[in-house]
């Protein structure tokens, strides 16, 4: 199993809207680096669903891989604020996953609580510039965030 983050703002797609949903399809990245990191996905991996462009971004749930890359229907519509061109059903350019609910962690971990960790300085979301919507997360980071999100800080 492989760990990974993805990140939504919450007024765009939330974890309690995933809650409600059961299952979602991670579509209109339009990254390569996290397109390719979303091939590399099977089903089964974790991953943490994380609030950005809030006061206080935070990881506040964990979310599991409950379908494998396949090709994001969104490019292809034209009047979709996703769409491209240059992607087509026969040639799609633009992969997503479905990724389903698993449960809300005990308490958010900031980002600011994260940078405090010295354990998780090597963390793709704590390095500078960082601003994928799907990361990955190396095991020993998961292990840190899901104790860190044991306590209120």
């Amino acid at each position: 199993m492989r760990y990974w983050l993805f990140k939504s703002e919450p007024h765009a797609y939330s974890f309690e809207q995933l809650r409600e949903d059961r299952t979602t399809p991670w579509s209109g990245v339009r990254n390569y680096q996290a397109r390719n990191a979303m091939m590399e996905m099977q089903v089964g991996d974790r991953g943490l669903f994380y609030h950005s462009s809030i006061p206080q971004p935070c990881a506040v749930g964990i979310c599991e891989v409950v379908r494998a890359a396949h090709p994001d229907t969104t490019a292809f519509d034209p009047h979709g604020e996703y769409y491209d061109r240059r992607s087509t059903p026969e040639k799609p350019i633009w992969m997503m996953v479905d990724v389903g609910f698993v449960k809300p962690l005990q308490h958010p971990v900031t980002l600011e609580r994260m940078r405090a960790d010295p354990r998780l300085v090597g963390m793709a979301l704590l390095k500078r510039g960082s601003r994928l919507s799907v990361q990955p997360v190396a095991p020993h980071e998961w292990k840190i965030i899901v104790e860190l999100s044991k306590s209120p800080e």
